[in-house]
């Protein structure tokens, strides 16, 4: 639980997002700066979090649509993917039942966000 409030603490507030798609600053405060833990801990991230989407996007029921994004979106922050997080936090708190069309509208708003932190992460990962 600390972490997960530490992670809510030091989310930026809206609006104010850094220029790369993950925050590394943020993402070095929890890793203590040991950039190979940081590498470990984003390739993870961009393993697991398509699998989440994948989640949402075949999301039958309200609670599997607000689980799918709760997690998406507590995942973006802890590493400091904010996009990705506040495109989560935005799918959360829409109702389920909601136009299907916006369903997919945010679905599409995710996985944009998340293919640039991918792309980003795999970058990373291609340097070190």
């Amino acid at each position: 639980m600390a972490l997960i409030a530490a992670v809510d603490s030091a989310t930026p507030p809206r609006g104010v997002l850094p220029a790369a798609p993950i925050d590394r600053a943020h993402l070095s405060r929890f890793t203590f700066g040991n950039v190979d833990l940081e590498i470990e801990v984003l390739g993870l991230f961009a393993q697991q979090a398509p699998e989440t989407l994948a989640q949402l996007a075949d999301a039958s029921s309200p609670k599997a649509w607000r689980d799918a994004a709760h997690t998406m979106k507590g995942s973006a922050r802890a590493v400091g993917a904010w996009q990705v997080a506040n495109a989560a936090e935005h799918a959360e708190r829409q109702p389920f039942a909601s136009d299907p069309s916006l369903r997919h509208t945010l679905i599409e708003e995710i996985r944009a966000a998340l293919d640039r932190a991918v792309d980003y992460v795999h970058g990373l990962a291609a340097t070190t």
